[in-house]
């Protein structure tokens, strides 16, 4: 195992080295001038364009630009906005707040597409799995912003549930609503997922001799055919970490949330690239983390994995 955990660690760096310089070249090759808009209506002066031209280092070659972001990423600066402001700091303000959303998001996947996925994998084509059926293809079907505004009209303004937005301090309990519009999408996939493997498991061979010998119900759906079953459930629900909170935009515009995906959009707009840079390099390094995790966490659920 520590073998494999020492290979994989190494294999990452090569990826996160040409993702991120992708990103960046990507970033920063955008056509059209950066310093617009950032002195009015008005044209900046020669003198700032110059200025800030060198310090941004926009004159030398993108390799160079990346090896100096790069450097100073690993000291822990992330770089400064056009408005003299800390990507450190808007990342350090934003980022728990999404994280926040993003895991009560994934709990939700986990506990509701888990749940519908087990109990019609078992029990195939009868009400219930006819139900999670159409409900999940309905949310597949459904954009993201059509469920967030039906469900915010619906449990913070009809039925004062709720609030229609969450807090500054964002407590669990006003995040439910919110985490479950971001996640119910992938809430419908992970449901699907799940069926279609317990009801495939459900034949095997190892399950029918776990019957045949005698065994609870209970024991062979919780420790022979949940365990195998949950393979690609669990590459489903951790890859969609990264996801979620790169994809939050539209739900934290929804309900007042400061987060990545508002300071992005800014960014974007704004066209402050080394914030989207940063932005963009921190998802990349949770996805590989993640992936990482759900390597490890094979051979956890399946025993006839081994890392030598």
């Amino acid at each position: 195992m520590g073998r494999y955990l020492l290979r994989r660690l190494l294999q990452l760096v090569p990826v996160f080295i040409g993702t991120t310089f992708l990103i960046y070249w990507l970033v920063w090759s955008v056509p059209g001038d950066p310093f617009a808009g950032k002195c009015g209506d008005r044209r900046c002066p020669d003198v700032y364009v110059n200025m800030m031209t060198e310090k941004y280092q926009l004159d030398k070659p993108i390799w160079v630009q990346y090896a100096t972001y790069m450097k100073n990423l690993f000291q822990g600066d992330f770089g400064t906005t056009f408005n003299n402001r800390a990507v450190g700091d808007i990342i350090a303000t934003a980022y728990p707040n999404t994280l926040k959303l993003a895991v009560v998001a994934l709990a939700i996947e986990a506990i509701i597409g888990l749940g519908a996925g087990v109990l019609t994998g078992l029990r195939r084509n009868g009400f219930l799995d006819n139900l999670v059926l159409v409900s999940t293809l309905f949310l597949i079907a459904l954009p993201v912003f059509v469920v967030g505004f039906v469900l915010q009209w619906l449990f913070g303004v009809q039925w004062q549930i709720v609030k229609p937005t969450v807090s500054s301090d964002m407590p669990f309990t006003e995040l439910i609503v919110p985490g479950f519009v971001l996640g119910s999408a992938s809430m419908a996939y992970v449901a699907r997922v799940a069926r279609t493997s317990i009801a495939e498991n459900r034949r095997a061979d190892y399950v029918r001799t776990a019957i045949a010998k005698g065994l609870p119900m209970r024991r062979v759906v919780g420790v022979h055919l949940l365990r195998n079953s949950l393979i690609p459930v669990v590459t489903l629900l951790g890859t969609d970490l990264g996801a979620l909170m790169g994809g939050a935009i539209i739900t934290e515009g929804i309900f007042g949330i400061n987060g990545i995906g508002r300071e992005a959009l800014r960014a974007i707009v704004t066209k402050q690239s080394s914030t989207v840079v940063s932005i963009v390099v921190v998802l990349v390094l949770v996805y590989l983390l993640m992936n990482l995790l759900v390597d490890l966490l094979y051979a956890a659920l399946d025993p006839r994995i081994r890392y030598e």
